[in-house]
């Protein structure tokens, strides 16, 4: 007897952490799987870090959690080769870059305006890329 639920035991902590490792949610940066909607979400949250004033007291936190996000969309689409090769991936990865870089280069100065409109723009033709379905 002893035996048999040892094997039950064990059959159900297999079971358990095979559903929790395969388990698509959502992760902890918000990539989900679906291009389109991760794309624009992205977008939003580093709208809101890029609009950010100066002297906002939580501007290293969002600039801290747009590189997290920046990192984690790379990571999750750029090896796909369905999204790899569309417009608005190619143009959102150039956006993405560029972010990176000053986040990385000049951690403490503010984003200079001719970034932040260059952004704005490339982040319109993503979305707009996004209604075409490219």
């Amino acid at each position: 007897m002893k035996r048999f639920f040892s094997g039950l035991f064990a059959l159900i902590l297999v079971v358990a952490i095979g559903l929790t490792g395969c388990s698509g949610g959502e992760s902890a940066s918000g990539v989900t799987g679906n291009y389109g909607q991760d794309t624009l979400t992205l977008i939003d949250s580093l709208r809101t870090a890029v609009n950010l004033p100066d002297d906002a007291p939580d501007k290293q936190e969002a600039q801290a959690a747009a590189k997290e996000k920046i990192n984690a969309f790379a990571s999750r689409y750029r090896r796909d080769g369905k999204v790899s090769t569309l417009a608005s991936f190619t143009t959102m990865r150039t956006a993405l870059n560029s972010l990176a870089a000053h986040y990385s280069s000049y951690p403490n100065r503010p984003l200079p305006e001719k970034l932040k409109k260059r952004l704005e723009q490339e982040f319109r033709q993503v979305e707009v890329a996004l209604k075409r379905g490219s």
